[in-house]
């Protein structure tokens, strides 16, 4: 529990039962639950905090000293959910070489297209998952087991479960997945089940709330200013050339920003989280005019998220429930293009948008370290006897989150930050700022 006396914040992990088996893995010190670690949040951290900062106690990630499964009795199982990340092999990889190496398990089976693979009616086998099976899919985007959106019964997957003998369920997805796991839990529960559900998550818009950063982001921001780059090329090789960049982003702008920040030859960024205008003072076809006056060229990133509110065809539901965006880089265009006419002025646009691409690439270095320690704690916490929780990272140190947090809601960029200040002054777009109501 917090020991701020204005926000309170639970952060206990549910386990299976006591945990009796010596531990059968080598390791220089195990990890004590009675001794959880003290973290202190500022608004940074967590966009909801009122105070200026929030201690809390949270698990700390690793292996136990003791067991609560057998690992010669225990079958595994893994699925994937929603779009795709860099890095998802990488964790598939891990926990698998994890369970087989150190563990010794009996069995870690892949279940193929996300959830639906559970579900009879769909008639998709399991995946034998074995040590030589996934030696090298580290090297490659995507996922081996495929994945599909939209929401199955809790009931039918629990079903699945009991009829294969699955002790452990390590559910890698998004905000969608984690409520699903959720659901699960509560149906193990409601049955008397001893099924641990573990869930790894994954976003490349990096929206978990109490998680600094998800894998893939960083391997994103690299593709990302790939196209940034092109962009900027083609823009200075025009009298008056824009570069539009649309980058990834539903309701967060973190990819956006840091890509900005990564690569210093954005003039306008735009985010989900800052309202902007398009006329009249303060608003971003005058300043764009502006800018092209001064320096003959522009480049500019969008978020998919951004501008909704420009957009006629926004707010019908996708399958897994959340909102169809619309196009804010149609609209941008189209404004554009009436806006240059309108004033006589002679501009040169190219559009690039880069999403299937980046979120299809291989992980780089980095995200394969974390992907790595994402999995292998993954498997201690399981083999621990925990459930209903995430393992993730948070201000550089593994931990346990329970799942009831991680969905509480969204992570979004706190346009009041130092952060966001940083991409402001790095785009000089700080009059532009003024375009968002809540910015002072």
């Amino acid at each position: 529990m917090s020991n701020n006396t204005n926000h309170k914040v639970e952060t206990s992990i549910r386990t299976l039962g006591t945990a009796k088996i010596d531990t059968c893995i080598p390791m220089c010190k195990a990890v004590d639950d009675s001794k959880p670690m003290a973290v202190t949040l500022t608004a940074d951290d967590i966009e909801n905090i009122t105070e200026d900062h929030l201690t809390i106690r949270l698990q700390a990630a690793g292996p136990r000293s003791k067991l609560y499964f057998d690992p010669s009795k225990t079958k595994c199982a893994i699925v994937t959910c929603g779009g795709l990340c860099p890095g998802i092999n990488d964790v598939i990889r891990a926990i698998v070489m994890e369970a087989y190496h150190n563990y010794n398990v009996a069995s870690v089976v892949g279940i193929q297209f996300g959830l639906r693979g559970l579900i009879p009616t769909y008639q998709h086998d399991f995946l034998e998952l074995t040590p030589e099976r996934v030696s090298d899919i580290h090297q490659f985007g995507g996922t081996i087991l495929g994945s599909s959106r939209g929401l199955q019964p809790a009931d039918e997957i629990v079903d699945a479960l009991e009829r294969s003998n699955i002790n452990v369920l390590f559910m890698i997805g998004g905000d969608g997945t984690m409520k699903a796991a959720e659901t699960i839990v509560q149906e193990i529960d409601r049955r008397g089940q001893k099924i641990s559900v573990i869930g790894i998550p994954k976003t490349i818009d990096n929206d978990i709330n109490y998680v600094t950063k998800s894998f893939g982001f960083d391997s994103a921001v690299e593709k990302a200013t790939e196209a940034i780059q092109c962009a900027h090329v083609e823009a200075v090789g025009m009298q008056n050339g824009i570069g539009l960049v649309k980058l990834m982003g539903r309701e967060a702008g973190f990819i956006a920003a840091q890509s900005t920040l990564a690569l210093k030859e954005v003039n306008f960024v735009l985010i989900p989280e800052s309202r902007f205008y398009l006329h009249g003072e303060g608003g971003f076809l005058p300043s764009l005019e502006k800018r092209l006056r001064s320096r003959g060229h522009a480049v500019i990133v969008c978020a998919e998220g951004a501008g909704q509110e420009l957009c006629p065809d926004y707010g019908q539901p996708d399958e897994s429930g959340n909102p169809v965006l619309g196009d804010i880089c149609a609209v941008l265009k189209r404004e554009i293009k009436e806006y240059f006419t309108g004033i006589g002025m002679e501009y040169g646009m190219k559009y690039i948008d880069p999403s299937y691409i980046i979120r299809s690439v291989p992980a780089n270095a980095n995200d394969r370290i974390y992907c790595g320690f994402l999995g292998q704690n993954a498997v201690h916490a399981a083999m621990a006897g925990k459930t209903g929780m995430v393992v993730s990272m948070l201000q550089n140190r593994m931990i346990h989150l329970p799942l009831e947090l991680v969905i509480e809601r969204r992570k979004k960029l706190n346009t009041n930050s130092a952060y966001w200040r940083s991409v402001l002054e790095s785009t000089g777009q700080e009059d532009f700022c003024k375009m968002d109501p809540g910015c002072e």
